[in-house]
């Protein structure tokens, strides 16, 4: 999308669609301007309320008035969510490009950011429809009347265009991304990055019994991706980010039922979110080292299933005695964090995954669960979530709950007889493959891909966690 400033209303020409924003309360001629008295009408019925549209026409030129709320209860989360709104407005009207007046307010640059990012996140579009069925144009031009200008707009549109392209892998067609074709979207991430992809035979060289073992049923081969992005040659710190990478999920013997596959190809949502976060640093050239680690594969139904009651071993050498099948995310992901744990020297580990229901059913469809033993890298999680306005929630680390992995014949079992605290039992499975390493997990099943659109969400795949990642990947550069 191209930015552009105008200073004052009198200097600009018309436009399809000119937006006068209006705060709660009394309107000031400051406010609007010249055009105050031309819209005096259509001010008499609106309120201004947070997120209130309203079109009404001045000379033969479409002025769109949206309410902002309460000046002095205004955030940037909530002017995200109210230029969002504009953004699904302006598209219905067929509208691309639009003359935006800025706001009277003290806090410039942090309103701009949350208006910016409003329509930046909002303006997606994902479709297979055919050409006969239209759907609404993305916005191309934005020209901001009486602006601070920064380089803020910059950085925010190469973060919503890693958004996007998080938003791009999930929302594809599974058979699109299998995991061999998931290597060679990596593979042209950034010219930045480097990428190193095991195939097969290097995996079973690897002896990643549990990535294999998933894979087993499927005619797609796995793949092992690794995306390396080194900013700061003169830093020993390295952060590696590992995501869950199954391309499609029928839950293999233990089948899901239907209603539960139909959005099973969101279930490599973690691996989309890291791949685009080292793409973004690479982007915006932070100054540090990150590795993004994808352990990728389906997990299919048939005569090569891998097997309930049966014992896998794993990368570490811990064996895991299958008790569901549909239980294989944390499978693949302990051969990965062991993995990366071992030979990748991280100074931490982060992993994102679509791991558990249990996780949606605590905190709904808007929040990941955020488990770690670490206390300090969870708060600095926790802080880069709040700075971008992606909800989390430390949720209780429970070691005490280790007890039911406990099997009579291997190491650990995959999955638990009882269902209750299933999110955090599975955070504790991770565990085991980590090491010492500060690690923290963060279930995204919720809000990765949402049951309906919502604000600057506009469909499906929400690229949820690239903001947060990018937030604390910035202050660890800083």
């Amino acid at each position: 999308m191209n930015f552009s400033f105008i200073t004052g209303l009198q200097k600009r020409g018309k436009t399809q669609l000119l937006v006068l924003p209006i705060w709660e309360g009394p309107k000031e001629a400051a406010d609007l301007g010249v055009l105050k008295d031309a819209i005096r009408p259509a001010l008499k019925d609106f309120k201004g309320t947070l997120g209130e549209v309203a079109t009404c026409y001045v000379e033969n030129e479409r002025i769109l008035l949206l309410g902002l709320g309460k000046q002095e209860k205004a955030t940037v989360e909530a002017l995200r969510k109210a230029y969002a709104g504009l953004v699904a407005a302006a598209r219905l009207k067929q509208v691309d490009t639009m003359h935006l007046l800025f706001p009277q307010c003290k806090q410039k640059e942090s309103f701009l950011r949350g208006m910016a990012e409003g329509v930046l996140l909002a303006n997606y579009s994902f479709t297979y429809k055919g050409a006969s069925e239209k759907t609404p144009p993305l916005l191309k031009s934005i020209y901001w009347i009486d602006a601070p200008k920064t380089q803020i707009l910059q950085r925010m549109e190469v973060i919503a265009a890693g958004v996007h392209f998080a938003r791009d892998l999930v929302n594809m067609n599974a058979d699109d991304k299998v995991p061999i074709k998931l290597a060679d979207i990596a593979r042209k991430l950034h010219p930045k990055v480097q990428v190193v992809v095991f195939d097969k035979k290097r995996i079973e060289a690897e002896k990643m019994g549990l990535l294999l073992a998933v894979n087993r049923a499927s005619v797609h081969e796995p793949a092992f991706i690794q995306a390396t992005y080194r900013g700061d040659a003169q830093s020993q710190e390295h952060i590696v980010l590992v995501g869950k990478g199954v391309t499609y999920d029928t839950g293999g013997l233990s089948l899901k039922p239907t209603d539960g596959m139909v959005s099973m190809k969101c279930d490599m949502a973690g691996a989309a979110t890291v791949l685009s976060a080292v793409r973004t640093a690479a982007e915006l050239g932070l100054k540090v080292n990150v590795t993004a680690v994808v352990p990728a594969t389906e997990n299919c139904i048939g005569s090569n299933s891998y097997k309930l009651g049966d014992v896998y071993r794993s990368y570490s050498g811990k064996t895991v005695e299958i008790t569901n099948t549909d239980a294989e995310g944390r499978l693949i992901l302990a051969d990965a964090l062991s993995f990366a744990a071992r030979t990748l020297k991280p100074t931490c580990l982060i992993d994102l995954a679509t791991l558990t229901g249990a996780c949606v059913v605590a905190l709904g469809d808007e929040i990941a669960g955020l488990f770690s033993p670490d206390d300090a890298l969870a708060q600095e999680l926790s802080d880069a979530a709040e700075e971008v306005d992606e909800p989390i929630c430390k949720m209780p680390f429970h070691v005490d709950y280790k007890e039911a992995m406990k099997s009579e014949i291997a190491d650990l079992v995959n999955s638990f007889a009882s269902r209750d605290a299933g999110a955090i039992k599975a955070a504790l499975f991770l565990h085991e493959f980590v090491g010492d390493i500060p690690w923290a997990h963060l279930d995204i099943a919720g809000p990765a891909y949402p049951s309906k659109p919502k604000h600057y969400y506009p469909v499906k795949g929400t690229g949820f966690g690239l903001r947060l990642l990018i937030s604390f990947l910035e202050g660890r550069s800083a």
